[in-house]
């Protein structure tokens, strides 16, 4: 596979002026496998944080509905919990989105790879097609079939469905 021309000039490289320490994570981010693994790693540990923000949220709401004061009414402590409960189950939200949005970034970055892959052969194609439109007769075009062989006709789920049922020349059966 053809690997994309990196341009360092066109980029910025995000690192202070003056700092030259490599980058530890230029390597991953240049080889698409390296990224994936490198994300399904953190997806890991963000679905293990999930896990304990789920719990933690259990056990939050769990003891805050069971704070009660004197002169509580049985609603007031359920009430006070809500926005402690709220912000809990927005954080776990998060993360389950995160969790997601790193799979869909590791897909991502694989696919660049193949479009970029893709890319240089349709060049290369559109190259040769008009290469053969100015001059037909310098470049062949390429033969689909090689000559001399008979297609055979096909039976069962490629054929047309006219071959399935043999009506013998009636029109029903």
């Amino acid at each position: 596979m053809n690997e994309p021309e990196h341009r360092s000039e066109a980029a910025p490289q995000g690192r202070p002026p003056g700092h030259d320490a490599p980058n530890p994570l230029q390597d991953v981010a240049a080889n698409a496998s390296a990224t994936a693994r490198y994300l399904a790693d953190i997806q890991r540990v963000v679905r293990d944080t999930e896990r304990h923000l789920a719990t933690l949220t259990d056990e939050t709401s769990v003891h805050l509905r069971g704070t009660h004061l004197e002169g509580d009414r049985f609603w007031h402590a359920k009430n006070r919990a809500r926005p402690v409960e709220k912000a809990l189950r927005k954080v776990l939200k998060d993360a389950k989105t995160l969790a997601a949005d790193l799979e869909a970034a590791a897909y991502s970055r694989r696919a660049f790879d193949e479009n970029c892959a893709n890319t240089v052969k349709e060049r290369k194609e559109k190259e040769l097609e008009k290469q053969r439109k100015k001059n037909p007769q310098q470049i062949p075009p390429m033969p689909a079939a090689p000559p001399g062989l008979h297609h055979k006709r096909e039976s069962g789920y490629a054929s047309p469905v006219s071959n399935i049922h043999d009506l013998r020349g009636r029109e029903s059966a």
